[in-house]
């Protein structure tokens, strides 16, 4: 069983879609460009509508719409090659002959940055699976902190295709005792090319930083064709400019990631979580603070979730942390984990810290709920990832990935609720809910909701996932909600610039990231 504390029961960047701008003039795929596909691809990676390949149009579905069903392009041809040469021979043709491309890796983003805005090529990495190498040595390093303390620590390095999938690069490295610096809830289907192009950040990242700080080398394709070959597995490189970077979140706008280095962990010995039931939001984050404090290095997560949130998540059976009895009161939740290399002493760390927050006496929780079994860590977990698919089966979500202090979440999720109340929109057949969950720690937050206010942007300033829950998708929703989540923020001009650099006939990825 779960161990149970109890206290007295006191009385969380978004990527727009643009239609393609009117300077740029995109063609759309021929037959002769089929035809010149044949001699790059064998018949069997080549997907089109088109004569002489007439692939049923149902069967280009899963590329031309997003999981939720919320975007749909309209492409003829998706192309699946197997190496990075031949993404470099369809890639220079397409420049060649002007046509646009989208690059689409497992196709589980929530913005559509992997969709076709109108006919554009579909360039599929997912024939792209293979892990090159994987080195357990390379990585040594000695970490300094404090005054006078030297810790030895050990990364190890793989170098994989853009299309191997998360969970599946996982596997690889379990018998080796490491662990993938990032985990998503789409681990078993997004692809690591996908993350480092949307510099995907999920529940590993307040433990082991972002991608940009992970990702040691990329090999990428650019808008000409060429093959920009730097996947280094060195932890620094100063000979220059550090140019992987701007690959890293640029959405397949500047090139296509087709090989990444990336810097791996070791495997934790010891794993614990506990979820914490709070009276209130203003107290996450002095519980935070707290938790911070006194777990040090072993806190690998902390994951807000709000009322809302949870009850949705076991409403449709993404499990149960916590009996009717202790949820009773609670405004919102915290799932705190850790992990380490010595199991006595993280379990004497996290003990020690629940009796802190037992016996205080300005208790920052309800309650709490402490795992004691593999299986009833996973169950604890479950709920937290099971929120998007709760979600998912409660209505349409409108999902965005935007910026805001962790102070400020409340506020946000508040508001846009209001404002949806006083458009008339916050009922049954328009927008059923908003709630808010996500990463607290790395500045980052998700909320799943309509969001639709003209006040909205002065509290938008972090990293903040918003989900609209809808009856349906509907252009008035929409509407009221896109005007105020994406905020651009700052030297659109120079990034402009850097883009008609690359790629100065804008084939890659058009109508995504800049307007």
């Amino acid at each position: 069983m779960f161990a149970r504390h109890a206290v007295r029961r006191l009385t969380l960047r978004s990527t727009q879609r643009w239609a393609h701008s009117s300077s740029v003039q995109l063609n759309s795929v021929t037959e002769q460009d089929i035809d010149h596909f044949s001699k790059i691809l064998s018949s069997s990676s080549i997907l089109s509508t088109l004569p002489p390949i007439s692939t049923p149009s149902s069967e280009l579905s899963i590329y031309n719409n997003d999981w939720m069903d919320k975007y749909h392009g309209k492409s003829t041809t998706v192309l699946r090659p197997r190496t990075t040469e031949e993404v470099s021979e369809i890639v220079k043709w397409c420049n060649e002959r002007r046509i646009g491309i989208v690059p689409q890796g497992g196709n589980t983003g929530l913005v559509g940055g992997g969709v076709p805005t109108k006919d554009e090529l579909i360039l599929s990495l997912g024939n792209m699976r293979s892990v090159r190498s994987f080195d357990p040595v390379t990585g040594w390093f000695n970490l300094r902190v404090c005054v006078g303390l030297s810790i030895s620590s050990y990364s190890g390095i793989i170098v994989a295709d853009a299309g191997c999938v998360l969970e599946a690069m996982s596997d690889y490295l379990a018998p080796h005792h490491y662990i993938m610096p990032l985990d998503l809830g789409a681990k078993g289907s997004c692809q690591i090319g996908g993350n480092v192009s949307t510099n995907a950040g999920g529940l590993r990242l307040l433990r082991y930083g972002s991608l940009h700080g992970s990702v040691l080398g990329l090999e990428v394709v650019l808008p000409d064709g060429t093959i920009l070959d730097q996947l280094s597995i060195l932890r620094k490189d100063n000979t220059g400019y550090d140019l992987k970077q701007l690959f890293i979140g640029a959405e397949g706008t500047l090139g296509i990631v087709t090989g990444v280095s990336i810097l791996t962990a070791p495997a934790p010995i010891a794993s614990s979580n506990v979820m914490l039931a709070l009276p209130n939001f203003e107290n996450v984050l002095p519980l935070y603070r707290e938790v911070k404090r006194q777990l040090s290095e072993i806190l690998s997560a902390f994951e807000f979730i709000d009322r809302r949130a949870y009850d949705l998540a076991v409403k449709h059976g993404q499990g149960r942390a916590l009996n009717d009895e202790d949820v009773e009161g609670a405004e919102c939740f915290v799932l705190v984990e850790t992990s380490g290399g010595k199991r006595e002493h993280d379990e004497e760390k996290l003990t020690n810290l629940l009796e802190s927050l037992l016996d205080s006496d300005n208790p920052l929780i309800n309650t709490g709920v402490l795992s004691q079994t593999p299986a009833q860590f996973s169950s604890l977990w479950a709920i937290r990832e099971g929120i998007t698919e709760a979600v998912s089966k409660e209505g349409k979500a409108y999902k965005y990935d935007i910026s805001v202090p962790l102070a400020s979440f409340k506020d946000v999720v508040d508001t846009t609720r209001e404002h949806l109340r006083s458009k008339g929109l916050l009922r049954d057949d328009a927008v059923k809910h908003v709630v808010g969950y996500g990463h607290v720690g790395d500045g980052k937050s998700c909320s799943i909701f309509s969001l639709s206010s003209n006040g909205l942007n002065e509290y938008i300033q972090g990293n903040l996932h918003l989900n609209v829950v809808a009856a349906a998708y509907t252009p008035e929703i929409e509407a009221a909600l896109e005007p105020f989540v994406y905020e651009l923020v700052g030297n659109i001009a120079l990034m402009r610039r850097i883009k008609e650099l690359f790629d100065p006939k804008g084939i890659m990825n058009p109508g995504k990231v800049l307007p």
